[in-house]
């Protein structure tokens, strides 16, 4: 994808930053098994989309960081995972 579709695409998820070729994603949660569940609802919808986000887990937040390895950057369905996840805490 190029910066300027980069920037059109951020502008439709919230919340979400680009940095070195990925997007990126921090949720907070009011504790650890709240934290859990969004992670697994996180890994079903990973696998249904094919799309493995990497995922740094603490006792209240869930950082969220997706990119294209096959093409060394981002693609239209790393835009797609991210408004799915988001779909899961709204």
């Amino acid at each position: 994808m190029t910066a300027y579709e980069v920037g059109k695409h951020l502008g439709m998820v919230q919340g979400w930053t680009h940095t070195d070729g990925a997007i990126e994603k921090t949720y907070a949660f009011a504790g650890w098994a709240e934290t859990i569940a969004f992670v697994n609802a996180v890994a079903w919808v990973a696998q249904r989309e094919a799309h493995l986000p990497e995922l740094a887990v603490g006792a209240d937040r869930c950082a969220v960081r997706l990119r294209t390895a096959a093409v060394d950057g981002l693609t239209h369905n790393d835009f797609i995972c991210a408004a799915k996840f988001d779909a899961l805490v709204t």
